[in-house]
């Protein structure tokens, strides 16, 4: 009888990653390759990717380096090409570019909803396209990288919040015109030390404050995202679409007050 672990293992299919050249994008490149995967990973810098694709080799798989700037929703969807020109096939995708900085509401034009739309959302579903044709075949899975603040409410979140949201609701919309052949999954994400937070983690005080208004008193580190990402790109997760996995420390309300004075 096979054992448990077995059904974490995807030995041998391939698996595309943005954003990819750091934190959680580079933890979870690097965790399916460790599970099996061989691994297409993009980001803005090279140098970044060339460390990624070094720890993905040393687990014994093939890297594919992509440096591209994946803000553009073409961009995104071209990486679908070249996973499949290079392996020959696409099992998994893992959305994970995005991130919007914090705005106060009057700051936030029409523009700046509009480019934090694109960049969280419009891409993932331009990659997603791009890849589910080749996905059929096999079947495969999508996740999406979210964050708690496409839940809770806090003050300068509002352009950030509302375009994860929109994901996560994306997310449950396409399970259902990609089932039964792919599925597709989202991560709400709570905060994470990766150097998107180095501004505020490298302040005592206030990593105090973040780590005590977190039921689990601790902020995440990019490997507890990328143990999710694994298990719903597994065999493990083969009965799990459309939903939305927190991995949050138990957020139930933002940890980062921004201190936003009432207008």
């Amino acid at each position: 009888m096979p054992v448990i672990q077995d059904r974490f293992s995807i030995e041998g299919r391939v698996a595309i990653v943005t954003g990819a050249g750091r934190g959680i994008g580079a933890a979870s490149a690097v965790a399916l390759a460790q599970a099996g995967a061989d691994v297409v990973i993009s980001a803005r810098t090279q140098e970044q990717l060339r460390k990624v694709a070094a720890e993905i080799e040393a687990a014994g798989r093939r890297a594919l380096i992509v440096p591209a700037d994946l803000s553009e929703p073409e961009a995104a969807a071209g990486l679908a090409d070249r996973a499949a020109a290079e392996f020959g096939r696409i099992d998994i995708v893992v959305n994970n570019m995005g991130g919007t900085i914090p705005n106060a509401f009057l700051d936030t034009t029409p523009e700046y909803l509009e480019n934090a739309f694109q960049f969280n959302v419009s891409t993932a579903h331009a990659l997603t396209r791009a890849a589910v044709p080749h996905m059929l075949e096999t079947g495969g899975s999508v996740v999406n990288i979210s964050s708690v603040m496409g839940r809770v409410v806090g003050r300068g979140y509002l352009a950030y919040g509302t375009a994860k949201a929109a994901l996560e609701h994306y997310t449950r919309l396409a399970s259902l015109d990609l089932a039964p052949r792919v599925r597709i999954n989202a991560i709400g994400v709570g905060s994470v030390a990766t150097s998107a937070l180095d501004f505020v983690l490298t302040d005592e005080a206030t990593r105090t404050e973040m780590e005590t208004k977190t039921p689990l008193g601790r902020i995440g580190d990019p490997e507890d995202v990328a143990a999710a990402v694994l298990y719903l790109a597994s065999p493990a997760a083969a009965y799990v679409t459309g939903s939305v996995l927190r991995v949050d420390g138990g957020l139930d309300t933002p940890n980062l007050d921004l201190r936003l004075e009432d207008l």
